[in-house]
């Protein structure tokens, strides 16, 4: 015997098919949108904005700025002593220490040019197209007949 139950329909419905079949609806006060713009509502989202570059500035690594011991100050000393005694501005390869803006630490940096100043006052030494190096950053310098 067959029996209906009184929680069971006897068919079953479809919770859109009273709508399924009407027209799209198109408003009267909002324009359309364009294709060009509806597909943009869809591209992704980065909720972290500026995550991903603080990761990688966190993760790049610095130089520590190293203490140069007497007898390389006083080896310096003696090549800035020479380069002040030019009479022709020679060329240089100068190796210094660069801080860094954003983290503690910096790099190491070669500066290889004619030297065209040292201001001993301001405590830099001048190459050609206006670099200006702290003297107390630099490590080294190497004269180009010193190869």
């Amino acid at each position: 015997m067959n029996r209906l139950h009184l929680n069971q329909p006897a068919t079953p419905i479809h919770s859109y098919d009273d709508i399924i079949h009407l027209p799209h609806h198109v408003s009267t006060t909002h324009p359309q949108m364009p294709v060009s713009e509806r597909a943009a509502q869809f591209s992704p989202f980065a909720a972290l904005s500026g995550h991903q570059e603080a990761i990688k500035e966190a993760a790049r690594l610095t130089d520590e700025k190293i203490e140069l011991d007497e007898n390389t100050k006083t080896l310096l000393d003696q090549k800035l002593q020479s380069l002040l005694g030019c009479s022709v501005a020679p060329e240089a390869t100068v190796t210094y220490f660069q801080k860094d803006p954003k983290k503690d630490g910096g790099s190491y940096r070669k500066a290889t040019g004619v030297v065209t100043s040292i201001h001993s006052h301001k405590r830099t030494i001048i190459m050609e197209h206006d670099l200006e190096i702290p003297l107390d950053d630099i490590v080294d310098i190497q004269f180009s007949s010193d190869s």
